[in-house]
Parts: C-alpha cells; sequence; structure tokens
C-alpha cells in the first residue's frame, strides 16, 4: 500500500479537513477528516451501482451532482451502496498512488449518508490481502484481458452467482474493470471472482493487453527507407509466458472490522458476491 497516502489522510483526519485530496487515478472527498466519496478511473463509479441496484434513476443523479441531492439522499440503500464504492476505490488507490495533493472544498453532497475514518478504511484494505500478490494483482484490472479456458477438464465445477456471471460475460478482451462496468459491480468483487476462476482452471492466466499506438505529433514529411526484398526475414522464436505463482487460499472466516463494515451486510447479500 502507498505508506504516503495514508499517512495523508491520517493528517488530514487529525485536522479535520474538509476537501478533495487527489491520488493517482482517483480522488478521496473529507468532510471534518472522514472519507465521504471515493473515485478511480478502474472503478465502476457510485452513479452505476445507484442505476444497477435500482436505487435511483440517471436523471435522479444527475439533479443530485447539480446541487439537488435530496430526493437520492433519502434512499434507505444508499448509504451501503457509497460505502461499497469507497472501499473499492480506496483499495486500489492506495496500492498504486505515489503521489497525492489536498485542495479545501467545500464538503461533498455524500456527506450527510456516508462517513469511513480513514483509520477504519485501513483495517478493510489491509483485510482484503496485498493487492500485488497472485496472479491477478490490482495493477492489472485495466492492463489485462480476462480469458476463459478454451478446454475444461472434465471434473465437477460448481460456480457462485457471480463467479458464473463474470464467465459468461467474459470474452477475450474485456479487462476486469470493464466487466465490473457493464455488471454493475465493484471492480474489487469481480478481481475476486476472476482469481477464483483462475484458480479453477477456467480463466487463463492474465494477458497484458497491449499499448495504444502513440500519436504522430511530427509535421515533417517522413522519407520511407530502401527495403531490399532478396533479404530473407527470419522470425523470432516466440517466448513461453513464464508460469505465474498460483494466489494463495484466502481466508473467508477472518473476522471484519464491524465499525463500519457491519452497515454493508444488507448490500452484500442483495450483490450476492
Amino acid at each position: 500500500m502507498s505508506t504516503d497516502l495514508e499517512l495523508e489522510l491520517q493528517r488530514l483526519e487529525r485536522a479535520g479537513s474538509t476537501g478533495v485530496l487527489r491520488a493517482g487515478d482517483g480522488e478521496f472527498h473529507l468532510a471534518e477528516g472522514a472519507i465521504v466519496s471515493a473515485e478511480c478511473r478502474w472503478t465502476t463509479g457510485l452513479d452505476r451501482l445507484v442505476v444497477e441496484a435500482g436505487v435511483a434513476t440517471e436523471e435522479d443523479w444527475r439533479r443530485a451532482g447539480a446541487g439537488d441531492p435530496t430526493p437520492v439522499l433519502g434512499r434507505p440503500r444508499l448509504e451501503t451502496l457509497a460505502l461499497l464504492s469507497v472501499f473499492d476505490a480506496a483499495y486500489f488507490l492506495l496500492a498504486t498512488a505515489e503521489r497525492s495533493e489536498f485542495h479545501p472544498a467545500p464538503a461533498h453532497w455524500l456527506a450527510p449518508v456516508c462517513h469511513v475514518p480513514p483509520r477504519a478504511l485501513m483495517r478493510e484494505c489491509a483485510r482484503r490481502g496485498d493487492p500485488r500478490s497472485g496472479p491477478w494483482p490490482a495493477a492489472l484490472v485495466d492492463r489485462a484481458a480476462v480469458i476463459p479456458v478454451r478446454r475444461v477438464r472434465r471434473r465437477r465445477v460448481v460456480l457462485t452467482g457471480g463467479q458464473a456471471e463474470v464467465l459468461a460475460i467474459a470474452d477475450g478482451h474485456r479487462t476486469i474493470a470493464s466487466i465490473a462496468r457493464a455488471l454493475g459491480r465493484t471492480a474489487y468483487g469481480v478481481l475476486e471472482a476472476v482469481r477464483e476462476l483462475t484458480a479453477a482452471e477456467l480463466i487463463e492466466h492474465p494477458v497484458l493487453l497491449p499499448e495504444p499506438p502513440v500519436a504522430e505529433t511530427s509535421t515533417l514529411p517522413v522519407t520511407p527507407l530502401p527495403v531490399t526484398p532478396s533479404l530473407p526475414v527470419t522470425p523470432l522464436p516466440r517466448r513461453r509466458a513464464q508460469p505465474v505463482e498460483p494466489l494463495a487460499p484466502y481466508d473467508r472466516l477472518e473476522p471484519v472490522d464491524r465499525e463500519v463494515l457491519v452497515r454493508l451486510k444488507a448490500a452484500l447479500e442483495e450483490l450476492k458476491w
């Protein structure tokens, strides 16, 4: 985890700060030192989660962001989804963010329903395990395609509802992040499902997607180099991917932090992750 980001969140908590802490590919919104919202480009936004869960319509959410959140704030499941969104974004930001910058600002409109002390956030992220471990580290959620295996060994495999959803939508092109957005699920939930499917030999080990081409910025004409067609071309040998150490079994019976996570029970049961 990013020690510098942890220390900065703890400092802002002690100072009772209100504003936006920008970190890596996302940001934390704080109100009087507590985290009330978190966003990361790798994770499914809270707007997608609430629409998929039927808590609010897209129009309701647009009105809330424009300054009229009163109808949305009264929805009973909003708090649990907001907490899920904060933990989801924080797990990846704490794993990857190298620098952060705080800007004082008015409190986010979610402040009345969502308050996560940074110390509780750290405990939950630590409980989820090292984000860099296993065949699917957190840094690959938007960089590696989820590829189903072509041939399945003849043995019985029992899938959870979440695993079945992920396996059904995995097409060899989508990443964990894009699958999460398509299903309206948390990125961490999909990451765990993909890890389990990989361990069950139903998903291939990660293959990095090609980097996007660099745009040409020069306006000077390019003169092509002469090519001698008679020269033989010898293809380079293909390098086999190195096997990745399998993920250590996850202890599902480990006690959770009751200070905040007890409020997630209803949402987790409904989402069946």
